[in-house]
């Protein structure tokens, strides 16, 4: 189980992203978090579960579910994703047709999930999930703390 958020103060402006890691049968829990200095709400979004799965370290190919309060996160890789490969990375089918924004991260994020068997699911944000809650919390401490450090 992955649990992400993302977080920013202005948007572009600082961001932070955050995850919680729990093995089901072991109870491990790893907790990650960091930030950016100008970035968007939706590319912190997204380097959540990037960060999350590049934490996946050995060569198991694992079962992962990632729970996110993000539609765009999970839209994106439910049903948008096959067409924007389909469609050379464009929002339409046609070649002048906008390219998808966040492509870097976006490519980044589908090539981790090759990796693995991952399936995605949507909460919504404060509305009293506890690690959804806690990982909120976490993405506004890395912004804090960038700030402190700046």
């Amino acid at each position: 189980m992955i649990y992400t958020d993302g977080a920013c103060s202005g948007n572009p402006g600082p961001g932070g992203w955050a995850a919680i890691l729990k093995h089901p049968s072991s109870g491990k829990t790893t907790r990650l978090s960091g930030g950016h200095p100008s970035t968007t709400n939706n590319q912190m979004e997204l380097t959540a579960p990037i960060e999350a799965l590049k934490a996946l370290k050995d060569t198991k190919r694992w079962r992962v579910h990632i729970v996110s309060d993000s539609e765009y996160l999970v839209r994106g890789m439910t049903e948008w994703m096959a067409g924007w490969i389909a469609n050379n990375w464009r929002r339409g089918k046609k070649p002048s047709s906008p390219p998808v924004k966040n492509v870097e991260l976006w490519k980044e994020l589908q090539e981790l999930c090759s990796l693995h068997d991952v399936t995605f699911e949507h909460v919504r944000g404060h509305a009293g999930h506890p690690e959804n809650e806690e990982c909120d919390r976490m993405a506004v401490a890395a912004i804090e703390g960038m700030r402190s450090q700046a």
